[in-house]
């Protein structure tokens, strides 16, 4: 039987001890979602800024079928460099264990497994959702139904904008998992500041997130997330009109090449790199920088209101 207690680095368990703010980071952006060697680097600034910020990170990954929370460097390394590291969503966190496998965790992977250990906070890029043509593929991501049931705050900059935003905050209501915009009155669109489409509740603060936490853990009830919408700086989003354009071009390109299923998302993403010369993945790192920033503001908040 695969031992599946998580292993929780030094730093991480002292600070849990401690009741000090952690951050949960996922692995998959290090391990799938950059080149070699930038996406080491990338790692590094990102456990650099939550710890700046007051936090400790708690990078989440699964190395030889146990799951971490919290990596070393050498840890953290491997994940970085080593191309055999898969890619795990919740679902694949049991075949892993059991084969002793070593994967960089998604959303939903990582949601579980930091909630699990008792993180709180959990800071990421953008989440998955319904994909464009639901009704014909009804396909959509494991995010939505994990973080309907797992008590976890997680700052993102939306889901990502090659989806059908609508209908994931459809889905996302029905499911009652809540949003807060931070510092805006429209749900982010991931490489862009804003989507176009409402949400219902805005926050400017850590300290106001801290809050709606705690008033969450107050009713009870379902233990679902609570997601803060958290937009790109207009500065640092990707052209509107440039992405709008080669989304079009590519959703096009995919339909004319007959790519479906779990194939459309990288895809478009690849396009949407490649068409805008690199600006689509500044942008996204824009993004994610804000939010990991954020998220330890977040922790400290609420730690610092004893929560």
């Amino acid at each position: 039987m695969p031992d599946i207690t998580s292993q929780l680095s030094p730093e991480v368990r002292e600070a849990l001890a401690a009741h000090r703010p952690v951050v949960a980071l996922e692995s998959t952006i290090i391990a799938h979602g950059l080149p070699r060697p930038r996406n080491l680097a990338v790692a590094e600034e990102l456990e650099a800024l939550v710890r700046s910020s007051g936090a400790v990170p708690a990078t989440v990954a699964v190395l030889d079928g146990r799951p971490q929370v919290g990596l070393s460097k050498d840890q953290l390394e491997r994940v970085a460099q080593d191309p055999s590291v898969r890619k795990l969503g919740q679902r694949d966190l049991a075949p892993a264990l059991a084969a002793g496998a070593s994967g960089a965790t998604t959303v939903s992977a990582t949601a579980f497994l930091a909630a699990r250990a008792g993180i709180r906070v959990f800071a990421t890029g953008g989440l998955g959702g319904v994909h464009r043509g639901w009704t014909d593929t009804q396909d959509e991501s494991a995010d939505l139904r994990l973080l309907a049931r797992t008590r976890i705050t997680v700052v993102c900059a939306g889901v990502k904008s090659i989806l059908d935003v609508p209908a994931t905050l459809q889905r996302l209501e029905t499911l009652g998992v809540g949003i807060l915009g931070y510092g805006t009155d429209r749900f982010p669109g991931f490489y862009l500041t804003s989507s176009g489409e409402p949400v219902d509740w805005t926050v400017r603060t850590p300290e106001e997130v801290a809050a709606v936490m705690d008033a969450q853990d107050a009713l009870g009830g379902p233990e679902a997330a609570l997601i803060v919408a958290n937009p790109v700086p207009e500065a640092e989003q990707l052209d509107p009109k440039l992405h709008d354009r080669v989304l079009a071009e590519a959703l096009t390109e995919c339909h004319e090449r007959g790519i479906s299923g779990q194939a459309v998302t990288p895809f478009l993403l690849d396009q949407l790199m490649r068409r805008t010369g690199g600006a689509s993945l500044e942008a996204n790192l824009a993004a994610v920088r804000g939010n990991v920033w954020l998220a330890a503001r977040i922790a400290a908040a609420r730690t610092a209101a004893g929560g």
